[in-house]
């Protein structure tokens, strides 16, 4: 059996929400206060018998109006459905059976737990809220006092098994089955785990004690316990040797000792002090410390690991304990059914490569089936990286509202969704945890837009923005992630930054080739036209949660070629790696000259093929004016001088450098192309 969903309802940030789980692992992501906490916590609240149950005003979903609280006091209500797994034991059934609410070829079972103000207290309840209105000042927050110091006390839980309707408690012998073990991002693990004072160690000592006979299969049960009672019987025997050895040690000073007592009267009535013991399995314990060897041979105590090293120990003996709990010969009726772990942000206390290799071992612990469901709440894009779309749940927290994704379910076909798996690395991943995701199309756009930003005065990393370069036009495959208007996606503002990217080929070929904005639609009888298709769809407003973003129509190109059109004569654009760099300098030079013409900056380009094109393409377009014909021989000779991949991070640097001069008199105007500019606006509202 595994949690197969969970109904949230006037919890924290959920307002009224189902979650549906996985039969394995559960990667819960999301960014900061997205809810994943809660959702653990909502989880403990049914199952952890360890935890406590009560809960707080704070724990209710404040989204409510005043009407809603006066009419009828809040209440919490978490349902977790519980369905027949693919691994099942003969147990499991048995533990839900007075619970169902679905038996066919598979099973259903709910456990409900609910805070609320019993039904005695409503009436007073109802009457002393009714003195508050809408034109109270303040009155929710009034309200919400009112519940805190006067009735909060009254209220109760309950945990209800099967149909809620039938008011039916649930069995505590059934809960004690389940095993929730739940390891928040803070803990102290030197003070739960590193001696054999504690409880758990303890526990996990006398569970693998003599473990190779417990596990030896080819004895009965009672050879076994017959065995293990010879060897508890020779310990006994050694270790009173060992006390009466350290009793005749201390005999006469004990008897030093004693005579105090007798000076200050402890002794009377013919009673007098003196020192006995024994010490058991269990007491032995208590001298044992968890070390680290090195292969070199030395030992060092575990109190002088980092804390990451000493987690992962630590969530090693968890496991242990889970196995000790749902072990029936040794438990007995007491063993635990089902035993569940939950993580929270285990990045934060290991390094990339731990958080991998951490991964793998709970994935192997669930195949030996040592723990039958896990959830990881986490912000490490190095774990969702290493796990597949399908384990992955996604929260999203919008104007208030969480919103549920689940990315395995919104691909239309199998390519999609093999395409997005292979590409969410560490990097890429990102997008699934920011607020906003900015989608661009190669490395220029994505060293660059953070500083585009700063030039307009916005922050791309204040609006919790992640850039995501995808290697070309293949938005259509992300964006089934993300679109609002289909279910289970996750809502956040997407914005899609693509070149227009015009060409053209001839009537008689077969292959399109890239031209110019001056050249586009020049010649309609000897070529067919076209430009990047994605450049036209979503425009602003036509969409709920994304828009594209590109260079004017019939004029624009790429990045490089926008960035000349809006700077024609920004020498700074101007890096080590530029080839043509003093023919470009002159024909900013003279761009700059007031009564320059065209045919002046075509006098300058040097002779070559792409530069006699240029001036043919010029010279035969009759749509462009004279301003934007020079701008564009410019943008043009630009454009095939660069490199992509060198001149962005060249201009990076460069512009940041610009930047950091802004207020003095060496900080040199930039104007962000347009469409970039209109882009990160939309991003910063």
């Amino acid at each position: 059996m595994y949690i197969s969903k969970i109904d949230i309802n006037n919890f924290r940030n959920f307002k009224e929400k189902r979650i549906e789980f996985n039969d394995g692992v559960n990667v819960i992501i999301g960014h900061n206060n997205a809810g994943k906490t809660n959702l653990i916590k909502a989880l403990s609240l049914v199952i952890d018998n360890e935890r406590p149950k009560r809960l707080n005003t704070d724990d209710f979903n404040k989204n409510v109006t005043l009407d809603e609280l006066k009419a009828i006091a809040p209440k919490i209500s978490i349902s977790v459905t519980i369905t027949k797994g693919r691994e099942e034991t003969p147990d499991d059934l048995v533990t839900v059976s007075n619970w169902l609410t679905k038996l066919d070829s598979s099973y259903e079972a709910l456990l409900t737990y609910e805070f609320f103000l019993p039904e005695k207290k409503q009436e007073e309840y109802v009457n002393t809220l009714s003195v508050l209105t809408n034109e109270t000042p303040n009155a929710l927050e009034k309200a919400w006092k009112i519940i805190k110091h006067e009735f909060i006390r009254f209220y109760g839980y309950k945990i209800w098994g099967g149909k809620i309707t039938n008011q039916t408690t649930a069995d505590s012998e059934s809960l004690q089955k389940f095993d929730f073990q739940f390891l928040d991002a803070i803990r102290d693990v030197e003070r739960d785990m590193l001696t054999g004072r504690n409880t758990l160690l303890r526990e996990v000592f006398d569970f693998f004690m003599d473990y190779e006979i417990k596990k030896d299969g080819t004895k009965t049960l009672d050879e076994k316990y017959q065995q293990i009672k010879i060897k508890k019987e020779l310990f006994s025997e050694k270790a009173s040797l060992l006390i009466e050895d350290l009793s005749s040690r201390i005999n006469n000073g004990k008897q030093e000792i004693l005579s105090y007592a007798t000076k200050t009267g402890a002794s009377f009535n013919k009673a007098k002090p003196d020192f006995e013991g024994s010490i058991s399995e269990n007491e032995m314990y208590s001298v044992l410390k968890l070390i680290v060897e090195y292969e070199s041979g030395i030992k060092i105590p575990a109190t002088h690991n980092g804390l990451g090293y000493n987690n992962l120990i630590f969530m090693s003996l968890l496991l242990a304990k889970m196995q000790v709990n749902a072990d029936v010969d040794y438990l007995d009726n007491n063993a635990k059914v089902f035993t569940t772990l939950a993580i929270e942000e285990p990045e934060a206390h290991l390094h990339p490569a731990m958080q991998y290799k951490f991964l793998k071992f709970l994935n192997e612990n669930k195949k030996e089936k040592k723990v039958r469901q896990i959830f990881v709440t986490t912000h490490s894009t190095h774990i969702t990286s290493a796990v597949s779309l399908g384990e992955i749940i996604c929260l999203h927290n919008q104007n208030g509202e969480t919103k549920i994704g689940y990315p395995t379910k919104v691909f239309p076909d199998v390519k999609n969704k093999k395409y997005v798996q292979r590409f969410l690395d560490a990097t890429k991943s990102d997008m699934l945890f920011a607020q906003k995701v900015l989608f661009v199309e190669g490395i220029a756009e994505q060293l660059l837009m953070s500083i585009f930003a700063n030039y307009i005065g916005k922050s791309l990393e204040d609006n919790h923005v992640a850039v995501i370069n995808i290697g070309g036009r293949y938005f259509n495959h992300f964006l089934h992630l993300f679109d609002s208007e289909k279910e289970n996606t996750i809502p956040k503002q997407i914005v899609c930054i693509t070149d227009r990217d015009p060409e053209r080929k001839e009537k008689t070929k077969s292959s399109f080739k890239k031209c110019y904005p001056y050249e586009y639609n020049q010649d309609l009888v000897g070529f067919d036209y076209q430009v990047n298709p994605s450049a036209d769809i979503y425009a602003k407003g036509t969409h709920q949660n994304i828009t594209f973003f590109s260079p004017e129509t019939n004029k624009g190109k790429t990045l490089e070629y926008e960035l000349l059109m809006s700077n024609p004569s920004l020498k700074l654009l101007l890096t080590e790696s530029i080839d043509n760099k003093e023919e470009l300098k002159d024909l900013m030079s003279i761009f700059e000259t007031d009564d320059s013409t065209v045919q002046d900056l075509m006098d300058r380009l040097r002779d070559s093929s792409a530069n006699t094109r240029i001036k043919d393409s010029i010279n035969i377009n009759t749509t462009f004016d004279s301003e934007e014909k020079k701008k564009s021989i410019i943008a043009s000779r630009y454009l095939n001088s660069v490199g992509k991949g060198e001149n962005a991070l060249e201009l990076s640097f460069v512009l940041s450098e610009n930047l950091s001069k802004k207020g003095t008199d060496d900080f040199i105007e930039f104007n962000v192309p347009k469409y970039i500019k209109n882009a990160i606006e939309e991003l910063c509202q």
